[in-house]
């Protein structure tokens, strides 16, 4: 299974973009053992339509367009849940074992994700209640992508 974040907004040089690229390959480091074919972030600008549902909706066309097929999509959604490492790690070890062919993690815009976007999620994921700009969001996904391999192959890192 290959891994896939699709983001809303560019990471720009900087501790944030250094920290998210340092999981990224962490991951393809221990993920590869595990079966896991790599993971890929697409960043995709931001729209310039001055209201919301429409930089929504033109948001929505973009990521839509990214999306490879027999893909289970993973929206992040304030409005998700709230679940532990443990059971994100379970996700993608079933998704990983059921050979579903991509994992697609999914971070809207400002304005957030389409409702069919996220209608469409098998997960909709959240971390806590609070709003998060997308740049820290892109970072906890990815600590937590390589957080769940480390769960799924007996390493030390996570300690819970």
């Amino acid at each position: 299974m290959r891994l896939h974040v699709i983001s809303i907004g560019r990471l720009k040089q900087g501790p944030e973009r250094e920290l998210a690229e340092r999981y990224r390959e962490r991951f393809d480091d221990i993920g590869r053992k595990l079966g896991f074919r790599g993971l890929e972030v697409h960043e995709i600008p931001e729209s310039r339509a001055r209201d919301a549902a429409t930089r929504i909706s033109e948001e929505a066309v973009a990521i839509s367009a990214a999306i490879p097929d027999k893909s289970a999509l993973v929206a992040l959604d304030e409005r998700g849940e709230n679940i532990d490492s443990a059971t994100f790690a379970r996700h993608l070890g079933r998704w990983r074992d059921d050979q579903v062919a991509n994992t697609i993690f999914m971070i809207g815009g400002a304005d957030g994700l389409s409702p069919d976007l996220r209608r469409k999620a098998k997960l909709r994921l959240a971390f806590g209640a609070a709003t998060w700009p997308h740049q820290i969001v892109r970072v906890m996904l990815l600590e937590q992508v390589y957080r769940a391999a480390t769960i799924l192959a007996g390493h030390p890192y996570h300690r819970a």
